[in-house]
């Protein structure tokens, strides 16, 4: 009993598991769609953080090179997940919102937390200018490259036209090429935004093989829970008066991303804005410049083709995110106003979001 007390005590999001046998009873007693889309998502939450601890586990053990490839692959897997079953499903909004929403949450919602409560506790933090340079040019790369396509496809014919989706192709090929360029130059640098690393004194004690159990199991789990989201999210967006853009851009990242979200708020309220800012950055460089385009490439396989192409809203809202937060990290220092600026910015967007038709 004490050790169950110790490991929930360390542990506070293995609580949200007993949602999964919920979400099994309510499945099979008809619940109703909004309880059902609940649970689901609550027994997302720790599996998507057991599947970054194993991660960042296995990496330990292969060593850097292979490491940094299994960040940048499973880095986002619960969100991946998501998407590819909201793709087969034929949610495309759905799946372009929350890519949206994904890079929004990385940069204003968990940057603005980790700065407003670092901030709050430390005063004036800290962190690599050189380094945030570095992120600013990368994430303003990455969202022209998910411009270009929405701006010129109107042009170029309508949003199914061969030439769209040719269009679309092609970029989502150049970016994961430019993404796998980062990949390398992480491996030589030692500081690179297209991976992050946990500090050891953070990693789970498990063996290899523990570490592959517990990804394989978060995984399948992730998978039938995303086709319980996915299944109810039409009745629920009906039940709640709710838009299909407004689940996918605000609800749906946050759902796949909470884990991560509080692994930066804590490393922030450690004083270690290093960490806290590199996981925010390279979260949202890896949704941009690799799920994104991986589904591009998921979509034409399951026979619903996705288009980079966004809504102008999607377009202004990425803009403003990555200005906002490029001028705050720009001088290498955070305080707690800066946070609660980007938090500002967040909640706006996000109210203007559940307002839209």
């Amino acid at each position: 009993m004490n050790k169950l007390r110790q490991y929930t005590r360390d542990h506070p999001l293995s609580l949200l598991l007993l949602a999964l046998p919920l979400t099994a009873l309510g499945e099979g007693l008809g619940w109703p769609p909004v309880g059902l889309f609940l649970l689901a998502a609550l027994g997302v939450v720790p599996l998507a953080a057991y599947i970054g601890e194993a991660t960042e586990s296995l990496a330990h053990y292969t060593g850097p090179r292979i490491g940094a490839l299994l960040n940048a692959t499973l880095g986002n897997a619960a969100e991946l997940i998501i998407t590819v079953v909201a793709v087969r499903a034929g949610l495309l909004e759905l799946v372009k919102a929350s890519i949206t929403g994904s890079i929004l949450g990385n940069l204003l919602l968990v940057l603005g937390f980790a700065m407003l409560y670092g901030g709050l506790k430390h005063g004036v933090q800290t962190f690599n200018r050189r380094q945030a340079s570095r992120n600013a040019i990368l994430l303003v790369l990455s969202v022209i490259a998910l411009l270009i396509p929405s701006l010129f496809s109107h042009y170029i014919g309508a949003d199914n036209s061969p030439k769209v989706e040719a269009l679309s192709i092609g970029v989502a090929v150049v970016m994961i090429v430019l993404y796998a360029l980062g990949l390398l130059d992480a491996n030589k640098v030692s500081e690179s935004p297209m991976s992050h690393s946990v500090p050891e004194s953070s990693l789970p004690h498990w063996t290899r093989g523990q570490s592959i159990l517990v990804l394989a199991a978060a995984t399948i789990g992730i998978v039938w829970l995303s086709e319980v989201l996915v299944g109810v999210a039409e009745a629920v967006i009906a039940g709640l008066g709710i838009s299909e853009f407004f689940l996918g851009i605000i609800l749906i990242p946050v759902i796949g991303n909470v884990a991560e979200h509080l692994v930066a708020v804590q490393l922030a309220s450690r004083n270690k804005m290093d960490l806290s800012v590199e996981i925010a950055v390279s979260s949202s460089l890896q949704i941009a410049l690799f799920v994104g385009p991986l589904l591009v490439f998921i979509s034409l396989a399951l026979g619903h083709p996705l288009q980079l192409v966004f809504n102008q809203f999607e377009l202004l809202a990425l803009a403003m995110g990555v200005i906002i937060a490029a001028l705050v990290s720009a001088d290498g220092e955070s305080t707690w106003l800066e946070g609660a600026a980007l938090l500002a910015v967040y909640a706006i967007l996000a109210l203007a979001f559940f307002l839209l038709p």
